[in-house]
């Protein structure tokens, strides 16, 4: 998005082939801005500058993709034209007034569906920057409203209740707009210019969770997971699991694109129950359900409490993993912030995705340690988030097969 409106071309290398960033690179296109392939996993985006975009006649659909869908509202809060965005059955029924009330401050028009997608947003809204206290911590709404905030005359500044993943702020600096910004924090004024600049996206931390907790609940295991991203507020759940006992080390730590990565190396350790300290939440919503796998194979209790956002996700996470987890022979009790995990045996059974595809992933890793078949219904969004799951999963010892 940041290379769309900037001025120059940009080369973005590392880029997720998944549905999510593919449906958000259509969407640009959508709107006017060229972006060539030159090879699986590169982008050259041809910027257009801050006030370049064009309008379209047409929808833009953002698919599956929740963060395409709230980032690209703060984008085309301040346009001149009007514009619809819309989803998937799925994306349709995620709650978008925590991005478009703010925005609605801001000076933003845009009417939703009792809350929910399609939004539909008015050009020619004069912005003026906010100072905004997030009732939730959420790095989504703060970067529709940093977005939003190019636009707008004055300061635009977020306050989080919690600090959350940055990588909006550094990439703002990146692409030259001036920005201060601490955990918790981050201020901009409007009226600055974005200039091109290449960027290397290190390999995803949410992506490498699934094999974080793979390798640590399989006797006799052993993996490296090269060049991963170790943003601190993204690797909640690698302290979740140290907690655990897990046995992570982190070899050739370097920067790629103003972004600290590593090498992961993960051997087998025997896991126990822990009671998750809230602070780390934030930082690790999105690996929750893969958590879940985690404190069901683990000796002991783990409790989870302050994650509540679960239930707002592609599906209710905690309802669906306790829900899944019970048809495979765990004692779980699901509270409206969290679960109460005791850890034992896991048994084969059937499970439902809900097409939500962190669940189908991590039902996937809770099949590991099955003596008999796992089925997960409904996994055609796995693609979503991570394409070529089932064939690098396979590569590693998972046992992954069409179910017909």
């Amino acid at each position: 998005m940041l290379a769309a409106i900037a001025e120059g071309s940009s080369r973005i290398r590392g880029f997720l082939e998944g549905e999510d960033t593919r449906a958000t690179a259509a969407v640009l296109a959508q709107l006017g801005v060229r972006i060539d392939v030159p090879s699986q996993g590169e982008r050259v985006v041809h910027g257009v500058g801050l006030r370049g975009l064009r309008g379209s006649t047409q929808p833009l659909d953002c698919g599956n993709a929740g963060t395409g869908m709230r980032l690209l509202a703060g984008l085309l809060a301040g346009q001149a034209f009007d514009s619809a965005l819309v989803g998937d059955p799925s994306l349709s029924r995620r709650p978008m007034r925590r991005v478009t009330d703010p925005l609605a401050h801001m000076g933003a028009r845009i009417d939703t569906h009792e809350g929910m997608p399609p939004l539909r947003l008015h050009g020619g809204a004069a912005l003026h920057g906010i100072h905004y206290r997030l009732p939730v911590a959420s790095a989504q709404v703060k970067s529709a409203l940093l977005l939003a905030g190019l636009y707008a005359s004055g300061t635009t500044e977020v306050i989080e209740p919690h600090p959350t993943r940055d990588y909006t702020e550094r990439m703002l600096a990146a692409f030259g707009w001036p920005i201060e910004f601490e955990p918790g924090r981050a201020r901009l004024e409007g009226g600055h210019r974005l200039h091109a600049t290449d960027i290397q996206v290190p390999a995803d931390f949410s992506s490498a969770a699934f094999f974080l907790v793979a390798a640590s609940i399989v006797q006799g295991s052993e993996l490296r997971l090269p060049a991963v991203g170790l943003n601190a507020r993204r690797t909640g759940l690698l302290q979740a699991l140290r907690l655990m006992g897990a046995d992570i080390t982190v070899e050739r730590r370097c920067e790629a694109g103003g972004e600290p990565v590593g090498d992961l190396v993960v051997r087998h350790a025997p896991l126990h129950g822990i009671e998750l300290p809230e602070a780390l939440v934030p930082d690790m919503i999105d690996e929750f359900p893969v958590l879940f796998v985690a404190a069901a194979a683990a000796s002991g209790r783990t409790v989870i409490r302050g994650a509540a956002e679960l239930r707002v996700k592609e599906s209710d996470r905690i309802a669906t993993m306790a829900a899944g987890l019970r048809r495979l022979g765990v004692a779980i009790e699901e509270t409206p912030d969290g679960a109460v995990i005791d850890g034992g045996a896991i048994g084969p059974g059937t499970v439902e995705s809900l097409a939500d595809h962190r669940i189908a992933m991590s039902f996937a890793v809770a099949g590991l340690l099955v003596a008999g078949p796992v089925r997960i219904n409904d996994c055609r969004h796995v693609a979503t988030s991570f394409p070529g799951f089932r064939e690098l999963a396979n590569g590693c010892g998972f046992v992954l097969q069409d179910g017909g």
